[in-house]
């Protein structure tokens, strides 16, 4: 019998319909991954699976079976007893998944008693054993811990052991990597996969990125307009594709391989993330930068010691995890914080493109204005030549000169982030620091944003440093890649030099982690993490 048989689930919001006649399985100890851009409708199929969708207005059609229950024809208690106890979800954001107050160990064991009626202590021992399970080390001590103690990571392994507390035999694990650091992102998919083997459990993934989809599942269902385009084994859809938008979504995914941007071959420094030879004149400078945040014991050093330069027409690539360093750094590039040690020289105007399109921008003012802004604020008073080079840099980067009057919730993610790339460049600066500037965006709207970013560095000589934790990105677009890690530049490089040949340690563990499209590789990929793992 099928853990899971979903037969023409039809979703609608109103008007809008979300999902249109989507029918799958899933059997005992499988993996089925649900991938498709955001508006596909592959979060909304997930939620139906638990009779999410119930008292929310919205009209669910079609039959869900999961772990033999009738969704639709389910009690509340017999859902209550689904949900949790046959199967359980992993939700992409772990901090509002998790309650801020309460410790993790006691949501846990909350979640057990529900289920099982056990003794408090039976409970609390049960929440310690699944964090242990998940990897948490010092179990017993951290399950004392409230979330905003853990990192992005230990929350998702959290929230998985919360999964795990009453063994069910369904996991449904909604976008589980999405905000994390490429390393703990192939810590997560690893452990789902220990997971399947050790247990049986069937899982249901739903991811936006093709990567993460070809390291974990067996089968894959693409979705598009809430429909299913596509499906089957995931070594043959992502082999040979037969539908134009699955080859779109495969065509726009970076990839680590390839000769990635051509440079000009340099001399190698590991400490310093010195220009290749042949490169323009420099329009930053920066030497032993330091920044320390805290004081006396509670010293932290964000920055330590690091030097760059940038250079005309050139993309430097700032890679390294949540921590190292690398947006502290950025902005200190800027002059949005003064280093407590070490200079910043500047010869041109430098501008900024922050990660969160929709934070950057101010919601009650128009794009307009918001893109005007830094003209004005450097002295432009002729509100005539203001909207002329407004509606310039809208067409610019994508948009039309109409949209100067519409606010930032009217646009996509992908708008938005144009809008901030136009805002950036009001003022012509010689260089741009963008920090992770693509990293919320599904994978075809990323291609874009980095085509532009790509197009206005040739047309216009712009300088780029291009801040991110996605190696695969970084390779697409840099000319010179440096590795951070603790506040230092531990490798740096032209691109081929440090992805084809690193000499670090910790960049050959990044690299082991980024997701390969190829299912085989990724087995191979796997079992490298490992032994990187036992040699650390």
């Amino acid at each position: 019998m099928s853990l899971i048989e979903v037969t023409d689930l039809s979703v609608d919001f109103g008007s809008v319909r979300a999902v249109d006649k989507v029918s799958f399985t899933l059997e005992p100890g499988a993996a089925l991954g649900v991938v498709g851009e955001s508006g596909s409708g592959k979060s909304t199929v997930a939620y139906a699976l638990l009779g999410l969708h119930r008292g929310t207005g919205a009209s669910v059609a079609g039959a869900v079976e999961v772990a033999g229950v009738d969704v639709a024809a389910a009690s509340d208690p017999e859902l209550r007893a689904l949900r949790g106890g046959k199967a359980a979800m992993v939700f992409q954001d772990p901090l509002s998944a998790l309650d801020p107050y309460y410790a993790v160990g006691d949501q846990i064991a909350e979640v057990y008693r529900v289920h099982r009626k056990v003794s408090r202590r039976a409970a609390r021992a049960r929440a310690v054993e699944v964090l242990d399970r998940v990897g948490i080390a010092d179990a017993a001590r951290r399950s004392r811990s409230r979330p905003h103690e853990f990192s992005g990571g230990m929350r998702q392994r959290a929230l998985i052991a919360m999964a795990l507390a009453c063994e069910p035999r369904v996991l449904i694990a909604d976008e589980p990597t999405t905000a994390l650091d490429v390393t703990v992102q192939a810590q997560i998919l690893d452990l789902l996969h220990e997971l399947r083997a050790e247990t049986g459990l069937g899982l249901l993934l739903v991811t936006h990125d093709v990567g993460v989809a070809a390291e974990s599942v067996d089968d894959i269902l693409v979705m598009r307009h809430g429909k299913v385009v596509e499906r089957g084994p995931v070594g043959e859809v992502l082999a040979a594709p037969s539908q134009a938008y699955t080859r779109e979504l495969l065509a726009a995914v970076p990839r680590i391989e390839g000769a990635g941007r051509a440079s000009v071959p340099g001399p190698r420094f590991e400490a310093e993330a010195a220009a290749p030879a042949g490169a323009g004149e420099p329009v930053l400078e920066a030497r032993d930068l330091r920044k320390v945040y805290g004081k006396r014991a509670k010293a932290f050093t964000a920055v330590d010691g690091v030097s760059v330069a940038v250079h005309a027409g050139e993309t430097l690539g700032i890679v390294g995890e949540s921590g190292s360093g690398k947006t502290t750094l950025g902005r200190m590039l800027v002059g949005l914080l003064a280093p407590d040690g070490g200079s910043v020289s500047r010869t041109a105007e430098v501008q900024m493109v922050f990660q969160d399109p929709g934070s950057a921008l101010n919601p009650r003012r128009s794009i307009g204005e918001s893109i005007a802004d830094p003209l004005r604020a450097r002295g432009e008073k002729d509100e005539g030549r203001i909207r002329a080079r407004v509606d310039e840099l809208l067409v610019r980067v994508g948009l039309e000169a109409a949209h100067y009057d519409r606010y930032p919730h009217e646009f996509s993610g992908g708008q938005r982030q144009r809008v901030c790339i136009a805002r950036a460049l009001a003022p012509s600066p010689r260089l741009i620091v963008c920090d992770e500037p693509v990293s919320s965006l599904d994978v075809t709207t990323q291609a874009q944003v980095l085509d532009l970013l790509d197009e206005l560095r040739r047309e216009l000589g712009l300088a780029l440093v291009f801040i991110a934790h996605d190696l695969a990105v970084v390779r697409q677009v840099s000319d010179r890649v440096a590795v951070m890690r603790r506040g230092r530049v531990v490798e740096s490089g032209t691109v081929a030099e440090v992805y084809g040949a690193p000499q670090d340690p910790y960049t050959k563990q990044l690299l082991a982690a980024v997701p390969a499209l190829d299912p085989s590789a990724a087995a191979l990929r796997r079992s490298e993490r490992r032994e990187l793992a036992e040699v650390a």
